[in-house]
């Protein structure tokens, strides 16, 4: 069986796919990754990449299309920096519409048997039902997406039309990342466990070994620095310097060169596999990316979250929520806040509880197993669900 996993052009929305196709390479299935200008990091993870209309750019293309097409929605998106998830998503379903001819014309010529895909690229819900058949879609953490997929189909609806495509179809089965507990009222679809994927390489040597006091995992993502400089970090640092515990910078190609030297308890590094990091932590600060904190969770260890935008008010609200957590702005950032981090036991308990929920969700390899009897066996629209399973 050929299974063909596409998503948005970013870290945060390919490298959730990359375990469940892993598992489906593993069970003997053909699997491939599409995407756009941008996405090919994920070849990283030793699956084939294919790329979606090179030379566009997925940012360029949502600001240009909100000012022509959208305006009242991109003064909202701009406003909130994103956050507000009803008005961005309309505004990627319309690069999904521009890229529509693109992604039919590649599962044409690659023909799945079976399509997963992020749920911000519904254009291969489009190129699954032109071809009769499956499409999975993805989630990626805490974001409820039901009204959000019906809002960004009801944007692409002239483009379903013009490949022939009146009704606008569901997926045949939705995947939701979010432990039990943190899911809110509005459950669905098929459960499966969050592992991390991080990119490939080991820690380094001399995080690889226990800390001789408590260690905090530090990154603000590939995203947020680029947009609001290093205010939240700087603030971190000041006030780890009071702290009694070792910090670990993880900042990617962050440059960090405008800072003044580190306190001695602060240790700056670049690419760093997040999840194998927190194994080491005691507690984890970062920008509230769904990943980020789902590793986190899974670490068991209690975080201090800081979102600035996108969904990642959403997954900080999450996180504190349920008490395994907790969230800030930048000016709450200080010594007290950091020893709260450390020594609220509180904390510590609800992320093990949820910890150990996470080690009973389905894993990717079950739900593999299970998505294989969609493809030849199940309409789009009348597939049995999954919810529930568990292995």
């Amino acid at each position: 069986m050929r299974v063909l996993f596409a998503g948005v052009p970013g870290i945060g929305h390919l490298f959730p796919l990359v375990p469940l196709a892993r598992a489906m390479h593993e069970l003997g299935h053909e699997v491939a990754t599409a995407s756009m200008d941008g996405g090919e990091d994920v070849a990283g993870a030793g699956l084939p990449y294919l790329p979606i209309a090179p030379g566009l750019d997925w940012r360029k293309v949502i600001r240009e299309a909100g000012r022509t097409q959208r305006p009242d929605l991109m003064q909202r998106v701009v406003e909130s920096n994103s956050a507000d998830r009803e008005a961005f998503v309309p505004l990627a379903a319309l690069v999904n519409n521009r890229v529509a001819d693109d992604v039919v014309e590649l599962a044409e010529r690659w023909r799945p048997d079976l399509v997963v895909y992020d749920y911000q690229f519904p254009v291969a819900l489009l190129a699954a039902t032109r071809l009769g058949v499956p499409a999975v879609q993805h989630d990626l953490g805490f974001v409820r997406t039901p009204k959000l997929r019906a809002l960004m189909l009801a944007e692409m609806a002239d483009t379903f039309a013009r490949h022939g495509i009146d009704r606008l179809p569901e997926p045949a089965e939705v995947i939701d990342l979010a432990p039990p507990s943190m899911a809110g009222d509005e459950r669905y679809g098929c459960s499966m466990r969050p592992v991390a994927y991080n990119g490939e390489g080991d820690l380094p040597a001399d995080l690889a070994v226990p800390a001789h006091r408590p260690r905090v995992a530090v990154t603000l993502g590939t995203v947020p620095p680029k947009t609001d400089g290093l205010t939240r970090i700087e603030r971190v640092i000041e006030a780890a310097a009071d702290i009694d515990a070792e910090f670990v910078l993880a900042t990617g190609d962050l440059d960090l060169s405008t800072l003044d030297t580190l306190p001695d308890n602060v240790r700056a590094y670049g690419w760093v596999p997040w999840r194998a990091l927190l194994e080491t932590c005691a507690a984890a600060i970062h920008h509230g990316g769904s990943s980020t904190a789902l590793g986190a969770l899974d670490a068991g260890i209690p975080q201090l979250v800081l979102p600035d935008g996108s969904d990642r008010f959403i997954n900080a609200d999450a996180v504190r929520d349920r008490g395994a957590g907790l969230r800030a702005a930048a000016e709450d950032i200080g010594p007290a806040l950091l020893t709260r981090l450390l020594t609220d036991t509180e904390l510590t308990r609800a992320a093990r509880e949820v910890s150990a929920e996470i080690a009973a969700m389905p894993s990717p390899r079950t739900v593999a197993e299970r998505l294989t009897g969609l493809a030849g066996t199940a309409s789009l629209t009348g597939t049995p669900s999954l919810a529930g399973t568990a292995g």
